[in-house]
């Protein structure tokens, strides 16, 4: 019951205040993983999946440090007068833990305040501060993209992260309480910083990509079902969101955000993909649903779609964590 407390009470901090703006602790692990990358880089897949166990170990070992400390092994039995008292600090330690770690590991609300942003300054018509804002939401280059480009690009970010911002923290929180928060983060974000196919990376980085498509691989397909079954919350219809995800789900080069992307394509009543412009250059996407490339207003409605799905996603943890306590 603690760890089903935890989730819900770190979502909730994470929908009232969001990312914290001052020493993220995602940040600073960013930063200790591209201290520890200047000793262990080789141009070797060995060498990135040493890197991915030392960082992703560290994470899941602070992970169980954190439980074993708040369930009294580190703490002199006497601090407590019973064995009631005990088990209750020991879980109102669990919850505050397990919500603080949800919370640090969560980024929807994040993500859903900037896709609320970037649909403001495309209606205002300020292109170039829509321009400025992307790179915050997606790598794309945003000096070639037009209102249009620029709104489907932000998008095709908010339904993938929307999986891998909330949905997969919260499943891997459910599945193994703070260890599993932690690690999956340290997952995502080494993918983030590694995980490319270009001439520094394309071995190193090997091991993270694919330990991120793994740990997304059941997360992305719950995001993709609670998508499916909420696409009436913005006028859509489960059958649609359902067919482009049987049909279109597969083109994606990705085994993970071509399940999110479909989905909510399908939900919307949007295509999505297509000719996609990078800094490092152009792809061409498969298209991901029927209907006409998204418009502005198709953003907001992502938006509504995407915290929707996150607080179910939330309750579906929660009621899944439940039963193990």
């Amino acid at each position: 019951m603690a760890t089903a407390a935890g989730l819900l009470l770190g979502f909730g901090l994470d929908r009232t205040l969001g990312d914290p703006r001052r020493g993220h602790p995602v940040a600073g692990f960013g930063a200790a993983a591209t201290k520890v990358e200047d000793l262990t880089y080789r141009d070797s897949r060995a060498a990135g999946v040493v890197h991915e166990v030392v960082l992703v170990g560290t994470a899941a070992g602070l992970g169980i440090g954190l439980r074993r400390l708040v369930a009294g092994r580190t703490a002199p039995a006497s601090r407590t007068k019973n064995r009631a008292e005990r088990r209750m600090a020991r879980a109102i330690g669990e919850v505050v833990v397990t919500a603080a770690a949800t919370w640090t590991v969560l980024g929807g609300t994040t993500l859903a305040r900037t896709g609320r942003e970037m649909a403001d300054r495309l209606e205002s018509g300020d292109i170039d501060g829509a321009r400025a804002l992307l790179p915050s939401l997606c790598g794309r280059d945003p000096e070639v993209l037009d209102a249009d480009g620029l709104a489907r690009a932000a998008l095709e970010s908010i339904a993938e992260n929307t999986s891998d911002a909330t949905v997969a923290p919260l499943f891997w929180g459910a599945v193994a309480g703070v260890p599993g928060l932690l690690a999956y983060r340290a997952i995502n974000t080494l993918d983030a910083m590694v995980g490319y196919r270009n001439d520094r990376y394309s071995r190193f980085g090997w091991a993270a990509a694919r330990t991120d498509d793994v740990a997304n691989l059941v997360p992305a397909r719950v995001s993709g079902l609670i998508t499916t079954v909420l696409a009436p919350v913005v006028g859509g219809r489960p059958a649609d969101a359902w067919r482009a995800w049987r049909r279109d789900a597969g083109k994606h080069p990705s085994p993970n955000a071509g399940v999110a992307e479909a989905t909510m394509a399908g939900a919307l009543g949007v295509t999505l993909g297509g000719r996609t412009q990078y800094r490092h250059g152009t792809e061409l996407r498969p298209t991901l649903g029927d209907g006409p490339v998204p418009r502005v207003r198709d953003l907001r409605r992502a938006v509504r779609l995407s915290e929707a799905v996150q607080l179910a996603a939330a309750c579906a943890a929660a009621i899944a964590a439940y039963p193990r306590r």
